[in-house]
């Protein structure tokens, strides 16, 4: 595992760059490059905690063994030729996700913690911070990855529920509508028994469309050629019963269609929406950014309470399905750049385009 969140410098940055990165204590520096100080022999990660030196006094350096041969011994306080506190933290979490996929059952807080030498309040502190869910809710996660697994290939329904980690079927049972968006066993038929309706229809974007369960609408899907969006549509469930939308349904299609040629309109549309607890998260945030706003990757992991969590919100992002109702296409780089987008991102600077001018 890696830092959520790491800034990087062009090699052409020049040492008034590392110095504010000095004063400003950021971590998100430490391991790119350390500074000594002259009048102490040190030297330290640009993190460390110690007073502040003055500026004619320091030096830096690109790696600890460079610092050594100037003749500097290492801060005895942020210690920087040993990995960095984020990266100690990443390493027991990572160790603590290895622990969980491989129970058959779920372990204990606080045995995880003390599997990984933190206490139990410290342990499930930095597991949230890092991967912005609990070790509960990853642990969930992972039993809803590997029931999806096991359904495709268990003798049975309750065989594969039990396989992956459920206690009863009851409880699993519970969460299943939301989980897989069908019962379990029209899940392991491939979506046998449930009807998708569909349409498709034209926008500035291009090609769209729309699909619905009996729960709401569960695709909006962007392209240039109708063919592959219903071959997307078909390898999502390949046993489901695809039907061409009637009127009513054309009619749904239709206020996708006008919200997407004007956002003003709003879209006011029951959802089908699946996804990890995590993905949910970011997805409500995502629907809170007004239109004609844009939100950076790391403003969603800070709304969401998971600021060290930007790498997990642009992968939650790029695992929409619901293009516009989900308006990923309103997050940017901090800088405010436009980053990848699933539909291109010439798609995603037009709706931008399109909701500034609304």
């Amino acid at each position: 595992m890696t830092r959520a969140l790491q800034r990087k410098l062009p090699v052409s940055s020049c040492d008034d760059a590392r110095w504010e990165a000095v004063v400003a204590r950021d971590p998100s520096f430490d391991g790119q490059f350390y500074y000594s100080v002259e009048t102490t022999g040190v030297y330290c990660r640009p993190s460390c905690a110690a007073r502040l030196a003055k500026r004619i006094h320091v030096r830096f350096h690109d790696t600890p063994a460079e610092a050594e041969r100037a003749g500097f011994r290492p801060c005895k306080r942020c210690k920087p030729g040993e990995p960095s506190l984020d990266q100690q933290h990443a390493d027991k979490v990572a160790q603590a996700c290895r622990l969980i996929e491989s129970a058959d059952e779920t372990p204990k807080l606080d045995d995880l913690a003390g599997a990984v030498g933190l206490s139990t309040y410290h342990f499930h502190r930095i597991f949230k911070s890092a991967l912005g869910v609990t070790p509960k809710a990853y642990a969930t996660a992972h039993r809803h990855k590997r029931v999806r697994a096991q359904l495709g290939t268990s003798e049975t329904v309750t065989a594969a529920i039990y396989d992956a980690g459920f206690g009863s079927n009851g409880r699993f049972y519970a969460a299943s509508s939301q989980l897989l968006g069908m019962t379990p066993t029209d899940f392991r038929a491939g979506g046998a028994n449930q009807e998708l309706r569909f349409a498709i229809g034209q926008c500035f974007l291009g090609s769209i469309l729309v699909a619905a369960s009996t729960t709401g609408v569960s695709a909006i899907l962007l392209g240039d050629d109708p063919e592959a969006l219903l071959h997307d549509l078909e390898n999502r469930f390949p046993r489901a019963e695809l039907v061409g939308g009637d009127a009513a349904y054309e009619q749904l299609a239709a206020k996708v269609i006008a919200f997407v040629e004007s956002p003003g309109v709003g879209l006011d549309l029951p959802l089908d929406i699946r996804g990890t607890a995590f993905q949910h998260r970011v997805w409500d945030a995502l629907r809170r950014i007004p239109a004609g706003a844009t939100a950076s990757y790391a403003e969603i992991a800070k709304s969401i309470g998971s600021p060290k969590s930007v790498r997990a919100v642009a992968r939650a992002c790029a695992a929409n399905h619901l293009a516009v109702a989900i308006p990923c296409h309103r997050v940017v780089r901090t800088d405010g750049s436009l980053s990848g987008y699933r539909w291109g991102v010439g798609r995603k600077r037009a709706l931008l385009d399109k909701e500034a001018e609304a």
